[in-house]
């Protein structure tokens, strides 16, 4: 449609020109008749004639030229008309999509219009609802908060009631120490005068009473000492435990209460220094002491084993200590803890006491 309104004005501009060449011909015609530098009454008589032919001729030019510019003008006009009528009815037909689409933009307008208000509804009706969350989360978290700081109140109390019973146990376990302590040296204290005979075979004294074969021991390892203090005097003598057990492969433990302790004391430094036997059996004699201190002197033997064989002259000291000669050095320990901190300061120990402790595998083992 743009093209042929460019056309129509192109073709507009073309009749206006040449209505503009002929209008200017027909002038020129006319004033031809005319002498540029005279006027009618000074031309001379000889030319009248040619006057009167030459008007004549030139009206009618102007008439040929006046009819041609007529049927131009009517074609053109014809042309343009057709052109407006062709742009007439395509505007018409524009004007009718131009319509439609008016129509259908206000109808997809109130669709939308009426999408918005849907929206703008929801999103009001959630408004609505996240405020009222929102307060509620509020309000549940002001009374969680004041449910905490109850609860921190009430904990606070709880620590220091806690840190107060804490104390309390510790001074408890402290006294309780102390008091197992005190029993297990009051114990030993009580066993001071008994000695411990270790590995003596059962069947020995179903021939005879075992105080017969402690002073036969004694005869037969330390003679001296009866010969210095005569017979020896036994307040008791019995097996430990009292009963049986057939499923033990060891013989049970004898212990021997003396009257004379100066004796028990020659018989146990006499056994420290040499194994002593009894009719070919090798028996071991040892102080007697109570079985919380045999259980932490039990706890020394691998160690004590191992010292024994690195010639570092270990002993055990009453209740439960162990003591060792190193560098010209007696070195002395509470625990085997204390032990292990000691030799993992120094590699050269460290390498050659590579087995644990005794009571750290018992205590793996429970585990």
């Amino acid at each position: 449609m743009r093209g042929t309104r460019a056309q129509t004005n192109t073709w507009r501009k073309e009749g206006v020109k040449l209505n503009k060449q002929q209008k200017q011909k027909k002038e020129t015609t006319i004033d031809s008749y005319y002498s540029p530098n005279g006027t009618e009454g000074e031309r001379s008589a000889n030319d009248k004639p040619d006057i009167a032919a030459n008007w004549i001729q030139a009206v009618e030019e102007l008439k040929t030229q006046l009819r041609e510019a007529e049927d131009n003008w009517e074609k053109n006009l014809k042309i343009k008309i057709s052109h407006l009528e062709t742009e007439a009815l395509e505007l018409k037909q524009e004007n009718s999509v131009l319509k439609a689409k008016i129509i259908q933009l206000k109808n997809e307008a109130k669709e939308m219009k009426d999408e918005i208000k849907r929206v703008k509804d929801n999103l009001q009706r959630k408004s609505d609802q996240k405020e009222k969350d929102d307060q509620k989360a509020r309000d549940e978290i002001q009374s969680l908060r004041t449910r905490i700081k109850q609860l921190e109140s009430s904990d606070l109390t709880r620590q220091q009631d806690t840190i107060k019973q804490n104390k309390k146990n510790e001074k408890i376990e402290e006294n309780v120490k102390h008091l197992i302590h005190k029993t297990d040296d009051l114990e030993n204290r009580s066993r001071r005068d008994n000695l411990r005979i270790i590995r003596l075979p059962e069947d020995h004294d179903k021939r005879k009473s075992l105080d017969i074969i402690l002073e036969e021991i004694i005869q037969e390892n330390c003679p001296e000492i009866l010969a210095q203090e005569g017979k020896v005097e036994i307040e008791r003598i019995h097996r430990s435990p009292p009963v049986f057990n057939p499923k033990l492969t060891t013989p049970r433990n004898v212990i021997a209460k003396f009257k004379n302790n100066q004796m028990k004391e020659q018989v146990l430094q006499a056994a420290k220094k040499k194994p002593f036997r009894y009719h070919g059996n090798m028996v071991r004699i040892t102080q007697d002491l109570s079985a919380s201190t045999l259980k932490a002197r039990k706890a020394w033997n691998t160690i004590f084993e191992k010292a024994r064989e690195l010639g570092l002259q270990p002993r055990i000291k009453y209740p439960s200590k162990l003591t060792i000669f190193l560098q010209g050095k007696v070195w002395s320990f509470n625990t085997t803890e204390e032990f292990q901190a000691f030799i993992n300061k120094r590699q050269d120990l460290n390498r050659k006491f590579e087995v644990q402790p005794q009571n750290s595998r018992e205590s793996s083992k429970g585990n």
